[in-house]
């Protein structure tokens, strides 16, 4: 055999040994897709007009999603309220099983998640992602103070609006993102009407707090009477207006960093439209909805550019692109306005943020998946955003060990469109901003207070007066406005799902373990 024939030869099976390597690792890659979870802050169902007609709000890039995915309709978050939120989507388990029981954490509270609890983020990286968290955190974390020893309140005393710890801005932050599974961080501490006014890097402050502001305001010009000084430490450079557009380009140019090679989780947590209702300069006067509908359209935005950096970097094929929101539109922000020029943001439901009632709690998801997840297809699957976790694991095909995602379902067979043969959940409980519980079983939802467990919640003179009973029962298939209480008629239903909560409540998961 001549030399050219043999060397021909040797490598026509080399190469042929190599493929089938390729080829796992091809396959390998596609079962481990990228994932980017968008969470917008205080973002009703209605607001997005794949979802409502009559939307006054353009949502294109938003819509996108949808249309080139699927969407469901019967989407809730686990409370009604921010933290709540955004443990159960990390943790896969309901907050009220933590110390917050009831309302939020602040701009200084001491962390929520247990550093040795498996979350979303870790549970990637055990399986080779790199994990970012770009935006608002909201779970607490343990600043550095100045006398070294770190905030050493009870729990009670920082966590509340009013408190200011005495921070060392060179310091080193502990029990942050990056102690729960998140490689990188950048962000603020909590939301944007809560000091400190300061972006953090990881474990780090970005500069010092030199100066102060308030930003617990509704838009520039208009701040209700019942707000209480917010006064708290900033940074010279922090302009409200600037935040959203940090978090754009911060998860855009990180993006854009990532290699085919490694799967990538990225969470965009952003700050709109949440008060201070701030749209940049370029976006204001959009919309006929004045500062609320302009921010609306910044979010949108905000979305488009993430995902045309995923279509430039070549990595749209192999990504699951989730859009959700923490809880519904808030109720302070001149929803009454906007319903006379025909916008609902909370469409066909009753309530908003922090209530009990279906517009607290039912939020849009959007999931797009190239190859796997049908293009403009739809769900109505009753789906919970504690089931990120179950669903990551399936997908990676892991199982979650039993003190982990107690509760967490996994969804992946209704986000691909399989055939069910009975619902993915046994129940789903949700929870208003005073604590009070509910309970969501196929048509029926029991709630238990007699009123809205949210801002415009009645006190106990209020509901003697108007001689409400102390539980409200729905049948959602016949009145999904929650207009009827029908608790009286159906006391089986009534013991049958407080039974079940209880049993929630006790077991200490909701999921079979």
């Amino acid at each position: 055999m001549r030399r050219r024939d043999f060397l021909k030869t040797v490598g026509v099976a080399t190469a042929s040994a190599a493929l089938p390597q390729r080829l796992g690792a091809a396959q390998e890659r596609r079962d481990r897709p990228n994932i980017v979870f968008v969470l917008a802050d205080d973002m009703g169902v209605g607001d997005l007009s794949y979802l409502n007609a009559d939307s006054q709000i353009p949502t294109t890039n938003i819509d996108r999603i949808g249309r080139e995915g699927t969407y469901f309709s019967d989407a809730h978050s686990p409370s009604a309220l921010c933290t709540p939120t955004r443990y159960g989507i990390l943790t896969g388990r309901y907050c009220w099983r933590t110390r917050v029981q009831r309302g939020v954490l602040w701009g200084y509270s001491r962390h929520l998640i247990e550093p040795e609890r498996l979350t979303v983020p870790s549970l990637l990286k055990q399986h080779g992602y790199n994990t970012a968290h770009i935006g608002k955190w909201h779970l607490g974390m343990d600043m550095p103070t100045t006398d070294g020893q770190g905030t050493r309140l009870p729990h009670a005393g920082a966590d509340r609006r009013a408190y200011t710890a005495d921070v060392d801005w060179t310091g080193t932050i502990q029990n942050g993102p990056r102690a729960v599974g998140f490689d990188h961080f950048y962000g603020i501490s909590a939301s944007l009407d809560m000091h400190p006014y300061i972006y953090i890097d990881d474990d780090r402050f970005v500069g010092e707090c030199t100066t102060t502001q308030d930003l617990l305001f509704v838009t520039r010009d208009y701040r209700p009477a019942r707000y209480a000084d917010n006064t708290g430490p900033s940074h010279a450079d922090f302009v409200a207006e600037e935040v959203l557009p940090i978090i754009t380009r911060r998860t855009v140019d990180y993006i854009e960093r990532q290699s085919a090679d490694t799967p990538f989780f990225m969470c965009m947590s952003l700050t709109a439209p949440h008060i201070p209702i701030v749209p940049s300069a370029e976006y204001q006067g959009r919309s006929q909805l004045g500062a609320y509908g302009d921010f609306c359209i910044e979010v949108d935005e905000s979305v488009g550019r993430v995902l045309d950096a995923l279509d430039r970097q070549g990595l749209a094929e192999n990504t699951l692109v989730v859009f959700a929101a923490d809880n519904g539109c808030a109720p302070y922000i001149g929803v009454e306005e906007m319903n006379e020029l025909g916008h609902y943001p909370s469409y066909i439901y009753r309530g908003y943020k922090s209530d009990i009632w279906e517009g607290g709690h039912r939020i849009p998801f959007l999931a797009r998946w190239p190859g796997r997840v049908a293009a403009g297809s739809s769900s109505d699957e009753t789906v919970c955003l504690t089931d990120l976790l179950a669903t990551c694991a399936s997908i990676l095909g892991t199982e979650l060990p039993r003190d982990a995602g107690e509760d967490s379902y996994d969804i992946l067979p209704a986000l691909l469109g399989q055939r069910l043969s009975q619902p993915i959940r046994e129940a789903t409980v949700h929870h208003a901003g005073d604590g009070s519980f509910s309970i969501r079983q196929r048509r029926w939802k029991l709630e238990l207070t007699p009123s809205s467990g949210g801002y415009g919640n009645l006190n106990d003179e209020e509901v003697r007066q108007r001689n409400l009973p102390p539980i409200q029962l729905y049948d959602l298939e016949a009145d999904i406005a929650e207009t009827r209480n029908v608790y009286d008629l159906y006391p089986d239903v009534v013991e049958r799902l407080t039974a079940l909560l209880e049993s929630y409540q006790g077991r200490g998961r909701s999921t079979p373990g």
